[in-house]
Protein backbone atom coordinates (compact mmCIF):
# COMPACT_ATOMS: atom_id res chain seq x y z
CA UNK A 1 0.00 0.00 0.00
CA UNK A 2 3.01 2.52 0.95
CA UNK A 3 4.34 1.95 -2.44
CA UNK A 4 1.17 2.61 -4.16
CA UNK A 5 0.79 5.92 -2.46
CA UNK A 6 4.55 6.70 -3.04
CA UNK A 7 3.87 5.62 -6.67
CA UNK A 8 0.97 7.63 -6.72
CA UNK A 9 2.50 10.90 -5.73
CA UNK A 10 5.83 10.59 -7.80
CA UNK A 11 3.52 10.22 -10.59
CA UNK A 12 1.68 13.46 -9.79
CA UNK A 13 4.67 15.30 -9.20
CA UNK A 14 5.88 14.39 -12.77
CA UNK A 15 2.59 15.72 -13.83
CA UNK A 16 3.32 19.52 -12.42
CA UNK A 17 6.53 20.23 -15.07
CA UNK A 18 8.01 18.90 -17.85
CA UNK A 19 12.43 18.40 -17.50
CA UNK A 20 14.63 18.82 -20.65
CA UNK A 21 18.04 18.42 -20.19
CA UNK A 22 18.05 18.76 -16.73
CA UNK A 23 16.12 21.73 -16.83
CA UNK A 24 12.74 22.03 -15.33
CA UNK A 25 9.66 23.60 -17.25
CA UNK A 26 6.29 24.04 -14.92
CA UNK A 27 2.99 23.12 -15.84
CA UNK A 28 1.89 26.28 -15.45
CA UNK A 29 2.86 30.36 -15.73
CA UNK A 30 1.38 33.56 -15.66
CA UNK A 31 1.38 36.10 -18.68
CA UNK A 32 0.52 39.69 -17.25
CA UNK A 33 -2.98 38.71 -15.05
CA UNK A 34 -4.01 35.65 -17.58
CA UNK A 35 -2.46 32.00 -15.96
CA UNK A 36 -1.24 29.79 -19.04
CA UNK A 37 -0.80 25.85 -19.30
CA UNK A 38 2.35 24.50 -20.81
CA UNK A 39 1.24 22.57 -23.97
CA UNK A 40 4.71 20.53 -25.13
CA UNK A 41 7.78 21.39 -24.29
CA UNK A 42 11.36 19.97 -26.27
CA UNK A 43 14.91 20.72 -26.65
CA UNK A 44 16.25 22.97 -29.61
CA UNK A 45 19.43 21.49 -31.18
CA UNK A 46 22.05 22.98 -33.80
CA UNK A 47 24.19 20.36 -35.49
CA UNK A 48 25.46 18.43 -32.01
CA UNK A 49 24.92 21.23 -29.95
CA UNK A 50 22.30 21.67 -27.19
CA UNK A 51 21.17 25.46 -27.92
CA UNK A 52 18.03 25.33 -25.56
CA UNK A 53 15.10 23.95 -23.92
CA UNK A 54 11.55 25.48 -24.35
CA UNK A 55 8.24 24.96 -22.95
CA UNK A 56 5.36 26.78 -24.90
CA UNK A 57 2.20 28.17 -22.99
CA UNK A 58 -1.25 28.82 -23.65
CA UNK A 59 -4.58 28.80 -22.38
CA UNK A 60 -6.22 25.79 -24.03
CA UNK A 61 -4.31 22.91 -24.87
CA UNK A 62 -3.85 21.42 -28.34
CA UNK A 63 -2.16 18.62 -30.48
CA UNK A 64 -2.57 21.10 -33.78
CA UNK A 65 -0.01 24.04 -34.55
CA UNK A 66 -2.52 25.72 -36.85
CA UNK A 67 -5.44 26.51 -33.79
CA UNK A 68 -1.91 27.27 -31.11
CA UNK A 69 -0.67 30.29 -33.65
CA UNK A 70 -3.91 31.53 -34.02
CA UNK A 71 -5.53 30.77 -30.38
CA UNK A 72 -6.19 34.17 -29.06
CA UNK A 73 -5.81 35.30 -25.26
CA UNK A 74 -1.76 35.45 -23.89
CA UNK A 75 0.83 32.55 -24.73
CA UNK A 76 4.28 32.12 -24.02
CA UNK A 77 7.36 30.83 -25.74
CA UNK A 78 9.70 29.68 -22.80
CA UNK A 79 13.13 29.57 -23.68
CA UNK A 80 15.98 28.15 -20.96
CA UNK A 81 19.11 28.48 -22.59
CA UNK A 82 21.80 25.51 -22.38
CA UNK A 83 25.03 27.16 -24.33
CA UNK A 84 26.23 30.77 -24.54
CA UNK A 85 25.13 32.74 -28.09
CA UNK A 86 25.48 35.84 -29.25
CA UNK A 87 22.70 38.40 -29.79
CA UNK A 88 23.53 38.24 -33.46
CA UNK A 89 23.54 34.31 -33.53
CA UNK A 90 20.30 34.38 -32.06
CA UNK A 91 19.00 37.12 -34.05
CA UNK A 92 19.49 35.76 -37.19
CA UNK A 93 18.04 32.50 -35.89
CA UNK A 94 15.14 34.15 -35.13
CA UNK A 95 14.61 35.96 -38.30
CA UNK A 96 16.08 32.45 -40.81
CA UNK A 97 12.74 30.85 -38.82
CA UNK A 98 10.31 33.86 -40.03
CA UNK A 99 11.81 33.50 -43.24
CA UNK A 100 11.17 29.89 -43.91
CA UNK A 101 7.76 30.30 -42.92
CA UNK A 102 6.72 33.42 -44.58
CA UNK A 103 6.32 35.08 -48.44
CA UNK A 104 8.62 37.94 -48.87
CA UNK A 105 5.88 40.33 -48.54
CA UNK A 106 4.85 39.00 -45.64
CA UNK A 107 8.76 39.25 -43.99
CA UNK A 108 8.71 43.03 -45.18
CA UNK A 109 5.45 43.68 -43.48
CA UNK A 110 6.81 42.81 -40.45
CA UNK A 111 10.47 44.21 -41.09
CA UNK A 112 10.44 46.92 -38.63
CA UNK A 113 8.78 45.49 -35.47
CA UNK A 114 11.21 42.90 -36.22
CA UNK A 115 13.87 45.72 -36.14
CA UNK A 116 12.45 46.36 -32.76
CA UNK A 117 12.35 42.78 -31.20
CA UNK A 118 16.36 42.59 -32.63
CA UNK A 119 17.35 45.64 -31.00
CA UNK A 120 15.92 44.54 -27.79
CA UNK A 121 17.78 41.03 -28.24
CA UNK A 122 20.53 42.93 -29.14
CA UNK A 123 20.80 45.19 -25.99
CA UNK A 124 21.00 41.81 -24.11
CA UNK A 125 24.10 41.17 -25.65
CA UNK A 126 24.49 37.47 -25.33
CA UNK A 127 21.90 34.64 -24.15
CA UNK A 128 24.26 32.90 -21.55
CA UNK A 129 24.13 29.32 -20.30
CA UNK A 130 21.12 29.15 -17.81
CA UNK A 131 19.54 32.79 -18.97
CA UNK A 132 15.50 32.60 -19.47
CA UNK A 133 13.89 34.40 -22.30
CA UNK A 134 10.46 34.48 -22.37
CA UNK A 135 8.29 35.68 -25.53
CA UNK A 136 5.53 36.79 -24.01
CA UNK A 137 1.97 37.53 -26.18
CA UNK A 138 -0.21 39.63 -23.57
CA UNK A 139 -3.03 39.45 -26.04
CA UNK A 140 -2.25 43.16 -27.33
CA UNK A 141 2.08 43.48 -27.56
CA UNK A 142 4.74 41.07 -27.62
CA UNK A 143 6.73 41.49 -24.49
CA UNK A 144 10.61 40.24 -24.28
CA UNK A 145 11.53 38.89 -20.51
CA UNK A 146 14.73 38.26 -19.82
CA UNK A 147 15.19 36.61 -16.36
CA UNK A 148 11.89 37.38 -15.45
CA UNK A 149 12.27 41.32 -16.12
CA UNK A 150 11.10 43.10 -18.99
CA UNK A 151 13.17 43.93 -21.51
CA UNK A 152 12.59 47.13 -24.10
CA UNK A 153 9.10 48.54 -24.87
CA UNK A 154 6.09 45.87 -25.92
CA UNK A 155 5.95 45.19 -29.44
CA UNK A 156 2.20 45.69 -31.09
CA UNK A 157 0.23 43.24 -33.58
CA UNK A 158 -0.55 39.96 -33.54
CA UNK A 159 0.61 39.01 -36.92
CA UNK A 160 4.51 39.02 -35.21
CA UNK A 161 3.68 36.93 -31.84
CA UNK A 162 2.37 34.45 -34.65
CA UNK A 163 5.14 34.55 -37.14
CA UNK A 164 7.40 33.95 -34.15
CA UNK A 165 5.13 30.70 -33.51
CA UNK A 166 5.94 29.52 -36.75
CA UNK A 167 9.55 29.22 -36.22
CA UNK A 168 8.91 26.45 -33.90
CA UNK A 169 5.21 25.52 -34.76
CA UNK A 170 5.18 26.59 -38.89
CA UNK A 171 4.97 24.06 -41.92
CA UNK A 172 8.81 24.41 -41.96
CA UNK A 173 9.63 24.41 -38.04
CA UNK A 174 13.22 25.03 -37.18
CA UNK A 175 13.27 20.96 -36.16
CA UNK A 176 10.50 18.76 -36.70
CA UNK A 177 11.17 16.97 -33.47
CA UNK A 178 11.14 20.36 -31.58
CA UNK A 179 7.48 20.89 -32.70
CA UNK A 180 6.08 17.38 -32.11
CA UNK A 181 7.29 18.17 -28.84
CA UNK A 182 6.05 21.43 -28.58
CA UNK A 183 2.57 19.91 -29.71
CA UNK A 184 2.17 17.57 -26.42
CA UNK A 185 3.10 15.00 -29.32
Amino acid sequence: MRFAVSLLCLLSFAALAAEVEGVRIDDKTRVGNADVTLNGAGLRKRLFFKVYAMGLYVTQKSANAAALIDQPGPKRVAIRMLRDVSADAFNEALNEGIRANHSEAEVKALEPRLKELGAIIAEVKEAKKGMSIDLDWTGADTQVMVNGKPAGKPIPGADLYKALLKIWLGDKPVQDDLKQALLGS
